[in-house]
């Protein structure tokens, strides 16, 4: 398919476009400082003397800490608002603002430089990212030498300047962390970057050893596959090796009880001396669970969604699965997320459980990404005034924004089957579509 060709930007001539553009980054440049002073105004606002409650019930608001030492501790609901007003997690919001209230509070000529426009906030962010766990003396230090050139300074130097800080004033910490640094040792499995043929992408870097012993046992099981009549290339044999590995079909080819020499030289032991012969560690079984949902987009889709890592991938990959499952594979009733169930009680029942996690994938509140089977079941309408245990009046809430619901003052309306309406306790109002 040939590329369409750009479309000519109207009237405006290349120059006017530039000019535009100029505008353009220099008015978004300026909101950008503009937001980062009135997140220090935000906290400011809000300091720990402003909590009622603190530390007295249960689940109330208490206070956190968003910034180094020195930095003021701020009331912990107040991070929501600010997230919410910005639009973006309340995890993020938090980093936000904590990197406003460290460079305000502990890199003071590195806030002026951001407030004259000479720094633009994301270099102080990238800064403050690092100095959050120095000494107060040692951002001090960090500010003084990087301030006047933090417009050009590199990453790198960012890193040099903040350790040589650290080992002035907190030798011992960075001794600590010098000594975690020598140790580079690392295995990451990435779980939220999936294909759709359902891969993802391992990477570590391991002790000699280890790793030669681990690419023994990957060429051992990838031949034993194509002994076994897989025709797959030998990255895919080592791959689907791997996997094996973890299920304990494929051991290293280590001894794991070397015989000592008297046992050698012998056939067999004192009756009194004698004990039961180890038994191998049982082996992980890779077991499968599917739900059946009646919904138009199931029976027609051609992708299937996996829980565990909220990513998609083909129905066929799901079919090879299970025609490789060493563990049982469950096929759980059909569940229709559309029906209505109710319980009389306060607790729903496993099938309710089910079908509200399952309709609603994370936490509620705007632009919390906590998946719903570690939050908790929130009734929309409390329980204690009237409402129901049922599907339309539940809904799966992290605990901290279930906490921030019951006694941050923030309420909820649904006013769709997965549009949910928030208010502040300012009067803001915020909405969430899952």
């Amino acid at each position: 398919m040939a590329a369409l060709p750009l479309e000519a930007p109207g009237p405006d001539t290349p120059a006017e476009v530039l000019a535009a553009l100029e505008t353009t980054h220099t008015a978004l440049a300026d909101a950008e400082i503009g937001q980062f002073r009135l997140a220090v105004e935000w906290a400011i606002a809000h300091p720990i003397t402003s909590v009622a409650d603190i530390a007295t019930v249960e689940g109330t608001e208490g206070e956190v800490a968003i910034a180094g030492t020195g930095a003021p501790l701020v009331a912990e609901f107040c991070v929501a608002d600010f997230a919410a007003a910005i639009g973006v997690s309340t995890d993020a919001g938090r980093a936000y603002l904590g990197d406003a209230v460290e460079v305000c509070y502990r890199l003071p000529l590195l806030w002026a430089q951001v407030m004259s426009a000479r720094v633009p906030v994301w270099k102080a962010r990238r800064i403050a990212g690092h100095t959050h766990g120095l000494s107060f003396e040692g951002a001090a230090c960090v500010d003084r030498h990087l301030a006047p050139i933090a417009h050009r300074v590199s990453f790198a130097q960012i890193e040099r300047t903040v350790e040589a800080a650290r080992a002035m004033h907190d030798p011992a910490q960075a001794e600590q962390r010098r000594r975690e640094a020598a140790d580079g040792r690392f295995c990451d499995i990435d779980t939220t970057q999936v294909g759709l043929q359902g891969t993802m992408t391992v990477r570590g870097e391991l002790d000699l050893a280890d790793a030669l012993d681990l690419d023994q046992a990957l060429r051992h099981g990838a031949q034993q596959l194509a002994d076994l009549g897989c025709t797959e290339t030998l990255d895919v044999r080592r791959a689907l090796a791997v996997g094996a590995l973890a299920r304990g079909d494929l051991t290293l080819g280590l001894d794991t009880h070397p015989a000592t020499q008297a046992e050698a030289d012998t056939d067999t032991q004192p009756e009194s001396q004698a004990g039961p012969e180890a038994e191998p560690p049982p082996k992980r079984r890779r077991g499968l669970m599917l739900y059946a949902h009646l919904t138009d987009d199931a029976v027609r889709g051609l992708l299937a969604t996996v829980e565990n890592t909220r990513s998609q991938v083909l129905v066929g990959q799901v079919a090879g699965w299970c025609a490789t499952a060493t563990g049982p594979v469950t096929i759980r009733p059909v569940l229709d997320l559309h029906e209505h169930l109710q319980v009389p009680g306060y607790r729903p029942s496993p099938r309710l459980r089910e079908q509200v996690l399952l309709t609603h994938p994370t936490c509620v509140f705007p632009h919390c990404t906590r998946p719903s089977r570690s939050c908790d079941l929130d009734h929309v309408i409390p329980w204690a005034e009237g409402g129901p245990t049922c599907s339309c009046n539940l809904v799966p809430a992290c605990r901290f924004h279930h906490r921030l619901r019951t006694h941050g003052g923030w309420r909820l309306h649904r006013v769709g089957e997965r549009l949910f309406v928030w208010t502040s306790p300012h009067g803001r109002i915020y909405t969430r579509h899952l």
